[in-house]
């Protein structure tokens, strides 16, 4: 487990290469840094918290919980990034703040019928399938349209953007040609939707961070160069 000194370390690198990368792309403002805390303890994201940050990605939606309630002192912003099972929607509703995973009809409507109605609308983002990989979620390309006009009807949710996990690759143009097109759907999606609040691309992690930067993104989610290597499970 990295300690409170290395994860404030890791975050001041991390910023600092968000400022570099927004330097040399000519961004004006940066991406919002999230923290992918799965598998990590709440002390660690505690850490995190103390060394700046408010935005936290989870997985897997106990583990989410179970945190939540341990960090309910901090004022936080919470984002659920992880495949979402349709007996699980309820409980993201009442719990999250954001949803970067939505690809299914289903499951739009029944976030749309569980979230609270005293709380804020739940922030959405439709996950792309930008690679057409059979191994991940997320809605092809000529679908999305259709998915953000049934989101734009829902009254508790909240149209925010898009999301994707592209393939792995090391190569920069390649991964700066996998969040270009997430951002030509984007375009296309503001020009189609000039009512919505489209305004996020939640793209970029690790590995491909400066690409996503140079392509628009307006959320990275960092995991592994925040707190390290995650931990082994045992069998």
């Amino acid at each position: 487990m990295s300690t409170h000194a290395d994860i404030s370390a890791n975050i001041a690198a991390i910023q600092a290469r968000i400022a570099a990368a927004c330097q040399l792309y000519q961004r004006q403002s940066p991406p919002i840094l999230m923290a992918v805390t799965k598998t990590r303890t709440a002390t660690e994201i505690s850490a995190a918290i103390q060394a700046g940050i408010t935005d936290i990605g989870e997985n897997y939606l106990q583990e989410a919980l179970n945190k939540q309630a341990e960090l309910a002192n901090q004022a936080l912003c919470w984002h659920f990034i992880g495949p979402i099972q349709t007996n699980k929607t309820r409980a993201i509703a009442h719990h999250f703040d954001w949803v970067h995973s939505v690809d299914r009809a289903k499951v739009i409507t029944r976030l749309n019928d569980q979230r609270p109605t005293e709380l804020a609308p739940l922030n959405i983002c439709l996950q792309v399938n930008i690679n057409d990989e059979t191994s991940k979620a997320g809605v092809a390309a000529e679908e999305v349209a259709e998915l953000a006009a049934l989101v734009m009807s829902q009254p508790q949710l909240r149209l925010r953007g898009l999301m994707a996990i592209p393939a792995n690759t090391d190569d920069s143009q390649q991964q700066r040609k996998n969040f270009a097109a997430l951002r030509s759907i984007f375009t296309e999606l503001q020009q189609n939707f000039p009512n919505a609040a489209l305004d996020t691309l939640s793209m970029g992690m690790s590995a491909d961070m400066e690409s996503a930067i140079a392509e628009g993104a307006s959320i990275v989610r960092i995991g592994s160069d925040i707190f390290g290597p995650r931990p082994t499970l045992k069998p």
